[in-house]
């Protein structure tokens, strides 16, 4: 895909994610779910993202809301907003569609999605992944992917902060 113009096309509100996902599922495409902030997206989160592309056809993308990202984060953040970060997300080839949501936790948005499997970085149990239960209830799955080691974005953060003091 080299047209720029359909990338904001890949961000989507709830309803009209669902309406995309069940002509995705009427073709028998098999879906996966990953969430976080992506304040700063940086190579551990590309390498994450790619092993949770791998496990299915289609990768939704939840993405923390600026709101829930301060909560979770701290005042400071997000550096980058939620268009922002939208953006980025949906300008790379292993994110088929991205979803904004509120809540600290993407549960809501996984019993509403009903993903095939979940995929999150290996700094999870299964028993803290928002969803799990509910998703391997119905059949599906839960894949808990190594994490890159060395890439953060408070790790950016801190660097950057570092190199100012100099």
């Amino acid at each position: 895909m080299k047209n720029a113009a359909h990338i904001p096309h890949k961000i989507f509100a709830l309803p009209q994610l669902l309406h995309v996902l069940t002509g995705w599922r009427l073709t028998g495409k098999k879906v996966a779910f990953t969430n976080g902030c992506f304040d700063i997206l940086h190579e551990g989160h590309i390498f994450s993202l790619s092993q949770a592309a791998n496990e299915a056809d289609i990768l939704i993308v939840g993405l923390n809301s600026d709101d829930s990202t301060k909560r979770l984060k701290g005042p400071t953040r997000p550096l980058n907003n939620q268009h922002s970060r939208a953006l980025i997300l949906a300008s790379l080839l292993i994110v088929d569609a991205v979803v904004i949501f509120e809540e600290d936790t993407p549960l809501n948005l996984i019993t509403t999605i009903k993903p095939d499997v979940i995929v999150k970085g290996g700094d999870y149990t299964v028993e803290q992944i928002a969803g799990a239960k509910e998703v391997m209830e119905y059949g599906g799955r839960v894949v808990i992917n190594p994490i890159l080691d060395g890439y953060s974005t408070t790790g950016l953060i801190e660097k950057i902060k570092a190199s100012k003091q100099l």
